[in-house]
């Protein structure tokens, strides 16, 4: 759900490629994780740092040249259902197909302005995406995949994540999509 992760998803998958990296995706639960760590949704933080989010992103838009819409119609939406697809992609059909749908779900809300938390818009981004969004929102809904998530979801908290994106690598921790120069260079060794 997180604009800045939208933002750092493309150059992510850059320095994937570039550097022949393995990469797991862990997707959490943002509620559960603001909760254990102190963070506030966007409508709850003071007005000062809501407007300067705001000035940032259109920073970002434009540095970016990206198509990303600041203020989409239907954000914040509920991410539990966005967040068990991603899982649910992970554990069967592993973390390349899962970036994919990862990518299709965040254009959903950034860039088309579509109801994410819905389960036929869901449905929709994956089905572009070769697969059958039918089958992966059953896969989702399982018992399995929201214990999967809330695994994910305390493991995250115990390493000290505290937002989205956070990148790992070799267990040093860069929150922020503003921060994948650092990310490069740790992949320099």
């Amino acid at each position: 759900m997180s604009p800045w992760a939208y933002l750092g998803h493309e150059p992510l998958h850059a320095l994937v490629d570039k550097f022949d990296a393995n990469i797991n995706v862990i997707p959490i639960d943002p509620g559960k994780l603001f909760a254990a760590t102190g963070g506030l949704p966007v409508a709850q933080r003071p007005i000062q740092r809501q407007e300067y989010r705001l000035a940032e992103l259109k920073r970002w838009k434009t540095f970016l040249q990206s198509p990303i819409i600041i203020e989409p119609e239907y954000f914040p939406y509920n991410p539990t259902l966005v967040s068990l697809v991603v899982v649910a992609t992970v554990n069967a059909h592993g973390a390349n197909k899962a970036m994919e749908v990862t990518l299709s779900l965040m254009k959903g809300c950034w860039v088309q302005n579509r109801n994410m938390g819905l389960s036929d818009e869901v449905k929709k981004s994956i089905d572009s995406c070769d697969l059958n969004g039918g089958d992966l929102l059953k896969l989702a809904a399982s018992d399995q995949t929201s214990k999967d998530l809330e695994k994910n979801t305390q493991n995250a908290i115990e390493a000290g994540v505290f937002g989205a994106p956070t990148y790992v690598v070799d267990g040093e921790l860069y929150w922020g999509q503003d921060r994948l120069d650092f990310v490069e260079r740790s992949l320099l060794g």
